[in-house]
């Protein structure tokens, strides 16, 4: 069975009786109802339902003089009672619980001071949790995703950590030791670029000024006073982190890593420098990688402000050139390109072999449309002559695939734009020094005042823009640190191909074997200050063996290196120059080490001994190549093993209209402002402190007003987890909205409201029995423990299988519509008898105890609170945290499973809704009819017998008795069907008027239809939203056929009186 969102569960029709108002209002005991017939129970219940109906005529007053518009009323939302937890607990120390429950459920209560207890006591430790009772001797590792430490943990962060939380603390619980490694990114060009606009903003200097060291010491600075804001988010969510072991790959050991590393990887023959291109931000001056290009489609004419460019640029245009062919005053090959610029830097025109219209001019050469040149007219396959004009010109210094065609022709590339994105020498005087899209237009104006420019028109294309600076990426010709990927890359595809590493969901396979497949070799320089500076020399004045080539060694430190530049050129050390390579490497390449340079490694820890390889890695399905990939390349070729053997992908998280999460449309929200609230001043306060400029802001801004108008509500830790976790791994992208995460934190106070009952029911001397020894003493009773251990058996193999959809599905059914609905509602009246049965409160006890065991690992706060007030069994002390409390297992409880019974209380449940149905078609919403079952099976006939109080219960009814089969239907009587051989029977007289009742009926028939036609005509859509429409048609022509059949019983009444009532 699918496994489907919370928000969805809490949309699908009603699965079982609904809550009753008064466990929701969680009368006292005291409160009980008379038997049915009694005269003082009579006048009782007209004097309460009199004054029912004044408190529902004023509230409706009050209601209609307060209403809103639908719009306005589907963006409010009510602010609820904040309590908070005011009594002096020092830091570490355990809360105090001594004092009774809020009235209800308030998330600030719930999370203070739990957090820091845990950390103190070193429930997230593996070495504490050796110790435990449950303990498996296995373990389980995991590391979180760094995040960088420039910015803060957004919602597609709060998944990952929701996920991996529920993991690890199952794990825990479990009895299994756990390592979950916290950390951050040194994230080089984002960090790099807030310190330096930080300076410029603060001092008015550049870092060229202040210099390397003094800048260092700036970022160092910033780390530490701005740094700290993750690790606050990090606990905000509960997330439970061993966080003595936390690192930052900028630390020491992570720098004795990355430096061992890329000596090894040299040392290998895997690294080499070479001049290539690269992907080259000009506003950064730094090569930046592939993730750090976004590619925007244009779909034509487009306007962009660019930084440094003093006017908006167009792009997604086609400009259309010709090159007159040499020796023929007519002839020419028109060419188009989007990047007129660069035709300096052309060094030849492409044609198809095949093309027909180029075929007699193979071998000739034209005339370059500014130098006047020679170049060659070539032909090669990778031409597209259905693309333009059929001619490309070919640019080998800017263009990835005119580099290949280049190489293949032997072409040699000519460099016409520099490093900040002005053009170069070679480009002549008049183009040499201006910015590269000012020179477009100097092109293009050359171009028509000699007769070559021959159009303008639009073109779809792709534009690569830099995420870091909004730049325009360039693709230049640089002299790099490159990983050769190829090898390690084909040993990456074949463990997933041969199951050593399993990816989840395995449709990701597929992208991963034609990345690898594909793969070329990695560019790791960057011209960064901050970063892991590159552990190689120059050797000044040498060159290679055997070339012209600069001679460069590496080394763990600059005496080893001096060792490998004597033994390479023959001369001794101490006469030898070694300059350090400036540049850093990427921040992905650290990243890479992180599984087991966060463990210790190159050192042989106990740490690394003991966790490594890692038992699993979780993180966004968008990290898949560029991390997981390059983890698991660099992690098999340094420490001979996989990092890991499984990874587990999520989907991206996207807002309720499906856009991604982006500061400039302001639906980048931190995690804290739904956990705690934020009014929308706080939002767009927040908004006006980031780095978007004057346009971006102001659209952000108004968007943001739009969807939060009221602000965000306080909805809790364990209902964003718990909402995050309902969606998990699956395929499509996550849409989150607050209201959902409103549903959630609902069902938490539905669950703090059942506990507060529970309490109260238990009383203060109650002391449970051994949940092994527990054996119930009521069908009732059976039924639930049957559904307890059917819910813990579920929960396990959702845990197993690392579907947390199926965790959370299970555990909302239990708690909502199996405790709350049903089992709350059923035990009262044994509840109130004196003296009261023993075997419900200990019913009761075990529901709450492994209902909240169950939950612990999604809703950590909510369940430790609860679980903390419950009353101690005998025997040896109990844990001192649920966190680090046993799990239960299906076969702990296997000894309460009743399958079948399950299934033949489902059928009371199917008697309950019925019964509901027919007192909401007749309008009984206050009376409390008899009723009859009647069934020609001798089983279900016994089966409502067992069950006969639980039903008038359930159903709000008098008494429910049954009528012996083959016995004649009660006159007067309204009846339904409960199954193809039950049927039941309500009595109506004197509780209905039926000359009233009918036009009511008549009106409500003519509201339903007219909802069955608007839905009837409604053009079809897709998905959900399709399903969710049949589903209403569905419960429309049910709920008119209930209509239908209740007015021809009210005309019958009219019609033919019955007689005398029956008793």
């Amino acid at each position: 069975m699918p496994h489907l969102p919370l928000a969805t569960l809490l949309r699908t029709p009603f699965q079982g009786p609904r809550s009753s108002p008064s466990l929701t209002r969680l009368q006292p005991l005291s409160i009980q109802s008379q038997p049915h017939g009694s005269q003082t129970s009579r006048r009782n219940r007209e004097a309460k339902q009199k004054r029912l109906r004044e408190k529902q005529a004023a509230l409706q007053a009050g209601i209609v003089g307060k209403s809103k518009s639908p719009a306005e009323a589907r963006k409010a939302w009510s602010l609820k009672e904040v309590v908070l937890y005011d009594i002096p607990t020092g830091p570490g120390d355990k809360k105090d619980i001594s004092g009774p429950l809020p009235p209800a459920y308030s998330p600030r209560y719930v999370e203070a001071a739990w957090y820091q207890w845990w950390v103190q006591e070193g429930f997230f430790k593996p070495e504490y949790q050796a110790r435990l009772p449950q303990a498996t001797g296995e373990t389980f590792s995991m590391c979180i995703p760094p995040p960088n430490v420039t910015g803060s943990l957004h919602l597609g962060h709060a998944l990952t950590v929701a996920i991996q939380d529920a993991l690890v603390r199952w794990h825990r619980m479990r009895g299994d030791q756990v390592l979950w490694v916290p950390g951050s990114d040194h994230a080089g060009i984002a960090t790099q670029a807030v310190v330096e606009k930080q300076l410029w903003k603060e001092r008015g200097v550049r870092r060229h000024e202040l210099g390397r060291e003094e800048f260092l010491r700036a970022v160092w600075q910033w780390k530490e006073e701005k740094g700290g804001d993750i690790c606050e988010q990090l606990r905000a969510l509960g997330s439970s982190l061993d966080w003595d072991r936390e690192c930052f790959t900028m630390d020491a050991g992570s720098s004795v890593a990355v430096t061992e590393a890329f000596v090894r990887l040299y040392d290998a023959g895997l690294l080499y420098r070479n001049r290539q291109l690269v992907n080259w931000s000009c506003a950064l001056r730094s090569a930046i990688s592939d993730v750090e290009v976004e590619s925007r489609a244009l779909s034509g004419r487009t306007e962009l402000q660019l930084p440094g460019c003093p006017s908006p640029v167009s792009f997604g245009l086609l400009f259309s050139v010709a090159f007159p062919v040499d020796g023929e005053p007519d002839a020419e090959v028109v060419v188009g390109t989007t990047r007129p610029e660069t035709l300096p830097g052309d060094v030849a025109v492409a044609v198809h072999p095949n093309d027909s219209r180029y075929a007699h001019l193979h071998g000739q050469q034209l005339r370059h449309p500014l130098t006047g040149q020679l170049l060659p007219l070539i032909t090669d396959a990778a031409v597209q002559p259905h693309v333009g004009t059929g001619a490309v010109k070919v640019t080998p210094a800017h263009s990835p695939a005119d580099a290949e065609m280049g190489a293949r022709h032997g072409l040699r590339p000519v460099s016409v734009i520099a490093e900040d994105g002005t053009m170069a020498s070679p480009c002549g005087g008049w183009l040499q020094g201006v910015h590269r899209f000012v020179a477009r237009e100097k092109i293009v104006l050359a171009l028509r005042e000699r007769g070559l420019f021959r159009g303008l028109q639009d073109h779809a294309m792709v534009l690569p823009i830099c995420s870091r600076s909004g730049d325009v990426v360039e693709y230049l010709l640089k002299r790099q640190w490159f990983v050769r990927c190829q090898e390690m890359g084909d040993q990456a595809a074949k463990a997933v191909a041969s199951g050593a590493l399993e990816l989840h969901p395995s449709f990701h396979r597929k992208s991963w074997q034609h990345w690898f497949a594909h793969i070329g070799d990695w560019c790791i320089s960057r011209q960064l200050w901050w970063g892991h500076r590159i552990p190689a020399y120059l050797v000044v004045g040498e060159h290679a063996e055997g070339g012209e080539e600069d001679c460069w060694v590496v080394g763990r430190s600059e005496a080893e290196a001096r060792e490998a530049a004597a033994a390479l050129t023959g001369r001794p050390g101490a006469e030898l120059t070694l300059e350090r390579d400036p540049d850093v490497l990427d921040t992905w390449f650290s990243s890479a080490l992180f599984p087991f340079s966060a463990l210790g490694w190159p050192r042989e820890t106990a740490d690394l001994v003991r966790f490594y390889p890692l038992s699993l890695l979780e993180t966004g399905s968008d990290l898949l190549l560029f991390w997981v990939g390059r983890m698991v390349m660099l992690g098999t070729q340094l420490t001979g093993q996989l990092p890991f053997s499984k990874v587990l992908l999520h989907s991206m998280v996207r807002d309720r209209q499906g856009r991604k999460m982006s500061k400039s449309l302001g639906n980048v929200l931190d995690p804290r402002d739904i956990i705690h609230g934020a009014d929308l001043q706080e939002l767009q306060v927040k908004l006006r402190a980031g780095n978007l400029d004057p346009a971006e802001l102001a659209f952000a801004t108004a968007a943001q007003r739009k969807d939060f108008p009221h602000g965000i509500p306080e909805c809790g830790t364990d209902a964003l987890r718990f909402t995050l976790c309902s969606h998990g791994v699956q395929g499509g992208d996550l849409h989150l909205s607050v209201p959902e995460v409103q549903s959630c934190r609902r069902f938490c106070n539905k669950i703090w409201n059942a506990l507060r009952f529970i309490l109260s029911a238990l009383g203060e001397n109650f002391v449970p029995q051994p949940l092994e020894a527990l054996a119930p003493s009521s069908p009732v009773d059976a039924w639930i423990l049957s559904c307890l251990a059917r819910a813990a058996r579920e929960c396990e193999r959702g845990f197993l299988a690392r579907e947390l959809p199926l965790v959370t599905h299970t555990l909302h059914h239990f708690w909502l519509h199996r405790l709350c609905d049903v089992y709350l509602e059923a035990v009262k009246p044994a509840l109130s008898l004196a003296p009261r049965p023993p075997g419900p409160p200990h019913v009761l006890f075990a529901c709450a105890d492994v209902g909240l065991r169950l939950l612990a690992p999604l809703m950590p706060f909510l369940a430790e609170e609860l679980w903390q007030r419950l009353p101690r069994g005998p025997g040896g002390p109990p844990a001192p945290s649920i966190c680090i409390a046993p799990y239960p297992t299906a076969r702990s409880l296997e000894h309460w499973q009743q399958p079948e019974l399950e299934r033949r209380f489902s059928q009371i449940l199917e008697a309950v809704q019925v019964l509901r149905a027919l007192r909401d078609t007749y309008q009984l919403t206050k009376a409390r009819p008899r009723v009859l079952l009647q069934s020609s099976e001798p089983a279900e006939q016994a089966l409502f017998q067992a069950f006969l109080e639980p039903l008038g219960t359930l159903s709000h009814c008098g008494t429910v008795g049954l009528l012996l089969p083959g016995a004649a239907a009660p006159s007067g009587w309204a009846q339904a069907s409960v199954s193809d051989s039950a049927v039941l029977y309500v009595e109506i007289q004197g509780l209905v008027d039926p000359q009233a009742q009918l036009p009511l009926l008549a009106a409500r028939r003519h509201k339903l239809q007219e909802q069955l036609n608007g839905l009837i005509t409604r053009t079809p859509s897709e998905g959900e939203a399709e399903t969710r429409r049949l589903q209403r048609l569905s419960a429309l022509r049910l709920a008119l056929s209930r209509l239908e059949q209740a007015a021809s019983h009210l005309q019958q009444l009219v019609d033919s009186p019955p007689g005398p009532r029956e008793c």
